[in-house]
């Protein structure tokens, strides 16, 4: 047998086996790396808060999804979500966990954000959030928005004004601690004091007195409860049931340089989604994501409403079939209709003036396209419109057809004509 027979048959055997090995790995893979298809920026760093819903990022990189689909994947616990925000402003940060919210906030230039256009292609989880008041408040028999009014109102007078904590202006947590205050006849901005505290140091300020009462993320309300500093008055699936809640953002700049690592980081969070909608698989990812990298706290503080189970801390308990949802029910859909609603309560509030073109900012940052693109490759269904109604606890219903008119419904508001 010559040489070159002898280096052809080589060939083929190491052909034949690499053919073999790579069988199972997505189309596109050669040797560890992508070919033509394959992520422009393999190497991505992900932000995250240390909260329960962080857990698809830290699902994909802990079950090796990243690297599945040709990402090598770093996680940044990040101090807040000021920091969060900064760190994918810079380029630091690739891609990031982050409030619904904020990447309008930074795309307009609100409330102290640098103007930087970000896009929201992916929703990471629906539900799960709550509000947590002080025992003192138990005792006075708050349970719902309207018992706090009058205990507000005596305060006020008094000068020392109640206080509630949220995680950042532009969120999520703002604007359920405003809507149930507004719900109750109070208004956030008058009759109360809002102060932002990052999550995880929540309960430590609860503890001291800094709050009578703050708007968070799990597993931080649990926390409280097992502290024996406070209660859940409410849920925020009680507000607006399978309601939005955080998401994976990117900037604009980055997605349009980079889209095929933007549909890889997509594919590899909503694998790691689909694996943790399965119950059974909860324990291991209340166990991973408790790790002190990632949340750093007991796995039975994150676990118990992971699983739907929920202990109030005022005698209360069930099982809410509202948990938090990482894919089931089209949790990662990005519905246009969230940004409207969004947007609506800027404008609400007075973050926003009666300028805001509502829609044309809605197709800059809401990107259901791209979902849809990776949906289609991953054969999952995909909602054929972009937008639909919701229904609040409190009998409102928002139009995403008249974001305006919804805007101005509320009694209570600080509208800028």
């Amino acid at each position: 047998m010559d040489g070159r027979t002898t280096l052809t048959r080589r060939r083929f055997l190491g052909g034949s086996a690499a053919a073999l090995l790579l069988a199972g790995m997505p189309k596109g893979w050669v040797g560890g790396a992508w070919a033509n298809e394959g992520p422009e920026t393999p190497e991505v760093r992900v932000g995250i808060i240390a909260l329960t819903d962080c857990s698809s990022i830290v699902m994909a990189h802990e079950l090796g999804l990243f690297t599945k689909y040709g990402i090598r994947s770093t996680i940044s616990k990040e101090a807040s979500w000021a920091v969060i925000r900064d760190r994918l402003t810079l380029g630091e940060n690739q891609a990031t966990h982050m409030l619904y919210g904020m990447p309008y906030a930074s795309t307009m230039g609100l409330m102290g954000s640098p103007k930087k256009p970000m896009i929201i292609p992916l929703g990471l989880n629906h539900n799960g959030q709550a509000i947590t008041l002080t025992k003192a408040l138990l005792e006075k028999g708050v349970k719902q928005p309207q018992d706090l009014k009058p205990l507000a109102a005596a305060a006020k007078a008094a000068g020392e004004p109640m206080t509630f904590a949220m995680t950042f202006p532009p969120g999520t947590h703002a604007m359920w601690m405003r809507y149930w205050l507004g719900a109750g006849g109070i208004h956030p901005d008058k009759d109360v004091t809002l102060i932002t505290i990052p999550p995880p140091q929540m309960v430590t300020n609860m503890k001291v007195g800094k709050m009578d009462g703050f708007c968070v993320g799990e597993p931080w309300n649990a926390r409280a409860i097992a502290d024996g500093v406070g209660y859940t008055v409410t849920t925020t699936q009680k507000i607006w049931p399978d309601h939005p809640e955080k998401v994976l953002a990117f900037t604009a700049e980055f997605a349009e340089r980079n889209p095929r690592t933007v549909k890889a980081v997509m594919r590899a969070v909503v694998e790691a989604s689909q694996y943790i909608d399965q119950l059974e698989n909860r324990p291991h990812v209340a166990e991973v994501v408790s790790r002190p990298q990632y949340i750093n706290t007991e796995k039975e503080a994150i676990l118990g409403r992971l699983l739907g189970k929920y202990e109030y801390g005022d005698g209360r308990s069930e099982q809410d079939p509202l948990y938090m949802t990482f894919f089931d029910r089209q949790t990662n859909f990005p519905w246009k209709s969230h940004g409207l609603w969004w947007l609506s309560q800027f404008r609400r509030w007075g973050m926003v003036g009666p300028e805001v073109d509502y829609r044309s900012i809605v197709e800059q940052v809401h990107r259901p396209d791209l979902f849809r693109a990776v949906a289609k490759e991953m054969s999952i269904d995909a909602p054929s419109g972009d937008t639909k109604q919701e229904t609040f606890f409190d009998g409102t219903v928002f139009d995403p057809a008249e974001p305006e008119r919804y805007a101005r419904s509320f009694p209570i508001n600080n509208l800028v004509a």
